[in-house]
């Protein structure tokens, strides 16, 4: 598996996500665009998604948490640039982190799974 391919495939999902993030219901393009996010997921899950959920399925066992592995495009931010907000991508239960709200981020450049929880805490668990 190419690390810069998989890199260049997450920007590009990454960034079609954000587009139709900007664009309102009644943009002529909405459909268009939608339609384009998705079969960039399919493309992506199908060339990546095995070796991103065996590295996903890792991380929440190291966390120790019962919730579900999904697929990896459930767990992507809303930008590429910077680090995720601490209410981007997927919630999980962490005895690590009891009482507190705990998320994983797969963010680009490099290709990672970040933690986040609450504002305070940021933490790179994978790197590809």
């Amino acid at each position: 598996m190419n690390k810069e391919d998989l890199n260049r495939a997450l920007t590009a999902l990454i960034e079609k996500k954000q587009t139709l993030h900007e664009l309102s219901y009644d943009d002529t393009r909405y459909d268009e665009v939608e339609e384009e996010l998705h079969d960039l997921e399919d493309d992506f899950n199908d060339e990546y998604g095995a070796f991103l959920e065996a590295a996903l399925e890792k991380v929440h066992n190291d966390l120790n948490s019962d919730t579900d592995v999904l697929l990896p495009t459930a767990y992507l931010p809303a930008s590429t640039g910077g680090t995720p907000s601490p209410k981007e991508g997927v919630w999980v239960d962490s005895e690590k982190y009891p009482g507190k709200e705990a998320r994983i981020t797969l963010i680009p450049n490099p290709t990672r799974i970040v933690l986040t929880v609450g504002k305070a805490v940021q933490q790179e668990l994978w790197q590809a």
